[in-house]
């Protein structure tokens, strides 16, 4: 099974944008498939394509069904947002569960109802489990949108394989201790004549501490050359004023 197999479902949803916002979310993370039943704003829409931005293509290719049972026949099982515990007769999981319940090789459906209601009871009789977002108690609704992104995201971490790991651009190297010493010596040579490295028998202390600053931060080669002359200038205004 793969993210190919994720279905999302939109079960009446009635502002375009929520709909267009709900395809940028599963495309942030490489789910295709969003099917559309019998939504209550005007379809195509074209608020829905604005808010979809870089996915429109996954509007223009959602399908639209006239019954939930017509868009879940294919699937092999159905998962229903719910925000509130409701008296049916289904297991209930938290959203971050969700992963354990999905099997290889099947089809996936994730269902969502309303903006303004949710999805009814009769709605959620065709779901295999109710999935739970924890929330605050007392502020539990989620706009449509957030809740499928987060939906989507623990889907993606399920299928994901390999730990990420983020390299960054940033190019200058680290400094050598040579060169944060240097730069030290500097500071602290011009601390010693402005006479803030007193009194004298703390002296060594507030030396020891410039360095633990300093050598902590891991500073790159670029970051030095800054320092020194952001230092330099401001002992260069003080020698002139």
């Amino acid at each position: 099974m793969s993210l190919k197999n994720i279905y999302f479902i939109l079960v009446r949803p009635q502002i375009g944008e929520n709909i267009g916002s709900v395809a940028r979310a599963i495309k942030n993370f490489n789910i295709k498939y969003l099917r559309i039943v019998n939504p209550r704003c005007n379809w195509p829409n074209q608020k829905a394509l604005a808010t979809s931005v870089g996915a429109k293509n996954i509007l223009k290719k959602a399908k639209i069904y006239s019954s939930i049972e017509q868009s879940i026949g294919d699937l092999d099982i159905v998962f229903a947002s719910s925000s509130r515990i409701r008296r049916v007769n289904k297991k209930i999981i938290s959203v971050s569960n969700l992963k354990k319940k999905i099997a290889k090789e099947q089809k996936i459906g994730i269902l969502f109802g309303a903006e303004s209601s949710g999805l009814s009871n009769d709605e959620l009789s065709c779901a295999d489990y109710l999935v739970k977002i924890p929330t605050n108690k007392k502020f539990s609704s989620l706009n449509l949108s957030h809740s499928s992104i987060i939906f989507a995201y623990e889907i993606f971490q399920h299928f994901s394989k390999k730990n990420v790991v983020y390299r960054t651009s940033y190019r200058s190297s680290i400094a050598k201790k040579s060169e944060v010493n240097k730069f030290l010596n500097f500071i602290i040579e011009r601390l010693d004549k402005k006479g803030f490295l007193q009194p004298s028998h703390k002296r060594q202390s507030m030396i020891r501490n410039i360095h633990n600053i300093f050598h902590r931060l891991n500073l790159s080669d670029q970051e030095i050359r800054i320092l020194l002359g952001i230092f330099t200038t401001l002992n260069d205004l003080n020698n002139k004023s």
